[in-house]
């Protein structure tokens, strides 16, 4: 029998979990297909690990993503991340991933509610389509700089062969694409339940991510949706792209590797335990190329989602025409190209191996463009790897972003704002890296909020004072479709790209924001990416 302190103490306990903040946020959410129990920390509130698509496992491995099952009213507990998908090169007993890994995590500010409307930011990790490279980023810090008016939202796609395997006519091509594009439809149709606008929603990416952005605003020929609005990206990256028939070697290579040879070759790999084909997910060379180039797998024209090369979309107009930010950082190489690089053979190696279709006379001609100011020095260890650095940063990111601005005030869309991020951490510095590709998202969210951000970004670290202003910009242009409206006191107003005077915004070290003009060694480098882009399947 309870004692009268007992049934205090469960009265006490019943109000305090009606009337606790939690309850009071409304951190249950009813879809009208699910029900989500979220979890507030700091004055926002997120919702873990969420299924947009089906379980890709089984007869669906290899699929075009599915819609996920509704549970008829069961709340579901939305406090853990989902598993990140598999990624090339990745252990098979690292349990962090799995192939069950289809998930979103949405970032909202405490007080909202379905009537809310605040503007979504939907980010898309990068990693070069075959790892996620961006896992778990928190949202709260965009949240908060925003003044707790847009909601945040990150998810999970699959890569490598998971996500961009091809075999003829038996697989859907470009399934990581169609993964993103699934979750986008989620977003579409449940975000009002968190309080999000589904008629204001901004892409948002680095690297393949920023890609993906890319991919995205051309998909279906550039057919206009109404799943997305406006863009931020940064390091846009034009990798090679092939057809669903040129990548054939991709299929045949990881079939023979898993054992899966002979007539029901597809058959059999969808019978393989995820575990068995982890063991073999490893890099392949392109043909005629004797190393694996950095990302193995990646998107390709199937004449659908993907119906041309990226330059050849946005120079004939066939892209969604939206406010878009676009921009690189000044050493976009660095981490990508071999330290040990010692000749200009290596050097047009390493090129050759992730763009197969550069030819001698264009290899040529990009070495006289990046001369090696080292080269009499040589033979030293690594006394090519900023000359390689350089080229490979430029033709792969720099250029293509430059491109796409543009391409956007070309075709009548004067909202394009351009960027280069010079903020120099010193260690980063100290190993020669320079400011290396995408460091700027570990500012753009707020080191606290990512893994392993430089010790500069964290407060009172040289670093600290760009993090406020660059997440005003992007937050402002979350909100408005404007990087100027909400920008920091002080701030340089970010004038829009203008093709004629190849103005882009530049941060500097310690915070410092000004207009700079892209000079002219840079346009014309440029200028001959330009000419042999379509030529190399960028």
């Amino acid at each position: 029998m309870m004692t009268n302190r007992a049934v205090l103490w469960l009265a006490i306990t019943a109000f305090c979990q009606l009337f606790s903040p939690a309850a009071a946020a409304g951190l249950t959410v009813n879809t009208s297909c699910n029900t989500y129990t979220g979890v507030a920390a700091d004055g926002v509130a997120q919702w873990l690990g969420i299924r947009y698509a089906a379980p890709p496992v089984g007869d669906l491995r290899f699929m075009p993503p599915k819609d996920p099952s509704c549970s008829d009213g069961l709340q579901l507990p939305g406090n853990t991340h989902g598993k990140l998908c598999h990624s090339t090169g990745g252990s098979p007993t690292d349990t962090s991933q799995s192939e069950d890994c289809l998930f979103l995590d949405i970032y909202t500010p405490v007080n909202i509610t379905r009537h809310s409307n605040l503007p979504v930011f939907f980010f898309i990790q990068g990693g070069g389509f075959n790892s996620l490279s961006n896992p778990n980023y928190n949202g709260k810090g965009l949240v908060k700089a925003s003044g707790n008016s847009i909601v945040v939202v990150t998810f999970n796609y699959r890569v490598g062969p998971y996500g961009f395997i091809t075999h003829g006519d038996e697989i859907t091509p470009n399934n990581g694409l169609l993964d993103q594009r699934k979750a986008l439809e989620w977003v579409h149709k449940y975000i009002s339940s968190f309080g999000g606008d589904p008629h204001h929603v901004v892409l948002g990416g680095d690297s393949a991510g920023a890609a993906s952005v890319s991919l995205q605003m051309a998909a279906y020929g550039g057919k206009p949706t109404d799943l997305f609005h406006a863009a931020a990206a940064e390091s846009i990256s034009f990798a090679t792209v092939l057809t669903v028939e040129e990548s054939k070697y991709l299929y045949d290579n990881f079939a023979i590797a898993a054992g899966c040879a002979g007539n029901s070759s597809l058959a059999c790999l969808r019978s393989k335990t995820a575990a068995e084909l982890q063991a073999v997910n490893k890099g392949i060379p392109y043909p005629g190329t004797t190393a694996s180039p950095l990302y193995a797998w990646n998107p390709v024209i199937d004449g659908d989602l993907v119906q041309n090369l990226t330059y050849d979309a946005f120079a004939d107009g066939n892209f969604v025409k939206i406010p878009l930010i676009v921009g690189d950082d000044t050493n976009e190489g660095t981490t990508f190209a071999p330290r040990d690089t010692s000749t200009i053979g290596a050097s047009d190696a390493f090129l050759k191996t992730q763009f197969p279709y550069l030819t001698l006379e264009q290899l040529g001609r990009i070495n006289s463009l990046y001369p090696n100011p080292e080269a009499n020095s040589c033979p030293r260890p690594g006394c090519y790897w900023h000359q390689v650095s350089a080229a490979y940063g430029d033709m792969r990111y720099t250029c293509p972003g430059l491109f796409i601005s543009t391409a956007m005030t070309n075709f009548d869309m004067p909202k394009s704002y351009s960027y280069r991020y010079n903020v120099e951490d010193p260690a980063q510095v100290a190993q020669g890296l320079g400011v290396p590709h995408t460091i700027e998202v570990n500012a753009i969210f707020g080191p606290e909020n990512v893994p392993s951000a430089p010790a500069s970004y964290f407060p009172g670290g040289v670093n600290a004072a760009v993090v406020p202003v660059i997440q005003a910009y992007w937050t402002s242009f979350i909100r408005t479709f404007d990087p100027n409206t909400h920008k920091l006191n002080g701030s340089a107003h970010w004038e829009t790209w203008n093709p004629s005077e190849h103005n882009r915004l530049l941060f500097e070290t310690g915070g410092m924001t000004s207009m700079e003009t892209v000079d002219d060694e840079m346009q014309s480098k440029c200028d001959y990416f330009y000419s042999i882009g379509v030529a190399i399947r960028q």
